[in-house]
């Protein structure tokens, strides 16, 4: 957990430092540094906007059928 925590906050302060960059005249680093919170605000919306219209999200559901279990491979296996 410590070492997820330390990326997180690395990459939060790289983050950071290149929006420092481009407040003192990197200009072509704004566009690509715009996306994460872009992605953010809509995810966040989309999120909200279901919540609103009352939907709940879907529960995963997992199709095994074409991957059969490992447990019916060694089954097969010990009929040979």
């Amino acid at each position: 957990m410590t070492v997820t925590r330390a990326v997180m906050v690395l990459g939060l302060a790289l983050y950071v430092f290149l929006w420092v960059l481009a407040a003192n005249g990197a200009s072509d680093l704004v566009a690509p540094l715009l996306v994460p919170p872009v992605l953010v605000v809509l995810i966040a919306a989309g999120v909200g906007l279901d919540r609103y219209l009352g939907i709940t999200p879907r529960k995963q559901h997992f199709d095994d059928t074409h991957f059969p279990d490992q447990h019916s491979r060694d089954e097969d296996d010990e009929r040979r």
